[in-house]
């Protein structure tokens, strides 16, 4: 099977991250994952993923801490926000992130969103994006 790209799942819920795992590997994806932000550094540490799975609520560094963390890093891959929040795509502006996924999703939703945002490889961060 060809591999899509790589991608960073950063969720402090095992049940979800093991779920997107299955899910991204089927999906023909490589696949990381962080149980918190701080983790998710280390992972990115001689790893080029192609996009970022993030989850803001977590111990030890949150979602927040985490986009303030990466901002302005050259080869930062887009980030895609997974949230419950009541408006999700507020809770992505919040971050600076690139886009969002709302807490429950559905399969086909998860795959549509990694598959649109993994596909801009090359996307630049900064403190104004």
């Amino acid at each position: 099977m060809t591999r899509a790209g790589e991608i960073l799942v950063v969720d402090d819920d095992p049940d979800l991250r093991e779920f997107l795992q299955l899910a991204l590997r089927s999906m023909g994806f490589e696949v990381t994952s962080a149980a918190n932000g701080l983790e998710a550094l280390d992972a990115m540490e001689g790893h080029d993923p192609d996009l970022i799975l993030l989850d803001m609520k977590m111990p030890v560094m949150n979602g927040w801490e985490f986009c303030r963390a990466v901002e302005g890093r050259i080869a930062c891959p887009p980030i895609v926000v997974l949230t419950a929040a009541p408006d999700p795509a507020a809770r992505a502006a919040e971050a600076h992130a690139d886009g969002w996924l709302g807490k429950p999703f559905e399969y086909a939703d998860l795959e549509a969103t990694v598959r649109r945002f993994a596909a801009r490889r090359d996307h630049p961060r900064s403190a104004t994006s």
